[in-house]
């Protein structure tokens, strides 16, 4: 069987993390600029090629601020590092596993993700969508982005922990 490739819808796609911040609240920031590559053999995507890429300078947290710091050498390095990607190593749809590698900076780790597969559906102009919700949590000190300050009341002004979410959206390949 010959496989189908689907490509990044974005303007119905967002990927996403979540960061506790003086272990008393949760920033989000999101990446503006990523792409999704996926081939499949089926329309559930089992064992699926998927890839995954986002620009580290595009990160946006709402503060320009932060989103400096956060392009520095002390966290994605975008200068030197200008991607991080993931590229799957298996996808079992009734399970909702995901499992890849992920790349930031110059590590490389496996992580396991869900990605829940919400389905297909033709889109009022005839386009094939499929959609997925991905979760998953990582220890940013694994891909050496440990910078971080004491606070005088204890604990640490930037968890070690990041939540990872997206909602993707693909589109077949005519």
């Amino acid at each position: 069987m010959s496989k189908t490739t689907w490509a990044l819808d974005p303007a119905h796609s967002e990927i996403q993390f979540k960061v506790k911040h003086m272990m008393i609240s949760t920033v989000t920031g999101k990446f503006d600029r990523f792409n999704v590559e996926v081939a499949a053999e089926g329309e559930d995507f089992n064992n699926a090629d998927i890839s995954f890429s986002a620009e580290t300078a595009s990160v946006n947290t709402g503060s320009e601020q932060r989103d400096g710091h956060l392009q520095s050498p002390d966290f994605f390095d975008a200068a030197t590092y200008p991607n991080l990607s993931f590229k799957a190593t298996s996808y079992n749809a009734a399970s909702g596993e995901l499992k890849g590698d992920l790349t930031i900076k110059d590590t490389t780790k496996s992580v396991t993700l869900e990605a829940e597969f919400g389905g297909i559906g033709k889109d009022p102009w005839g386009n094939t969508k499929a959609g997925f919700t991905l979760s998953g949590k990582i220890n940013r000190k694994d891909w050496d982005l440990s910078w971080n300050a004491a606070l005088e009341t204890g604990g640490v002004l930037v968890s070690e922990e990041v939540k990872l979410l997206g909602e993707i959206q693909l589109v077949k390949a005519a």
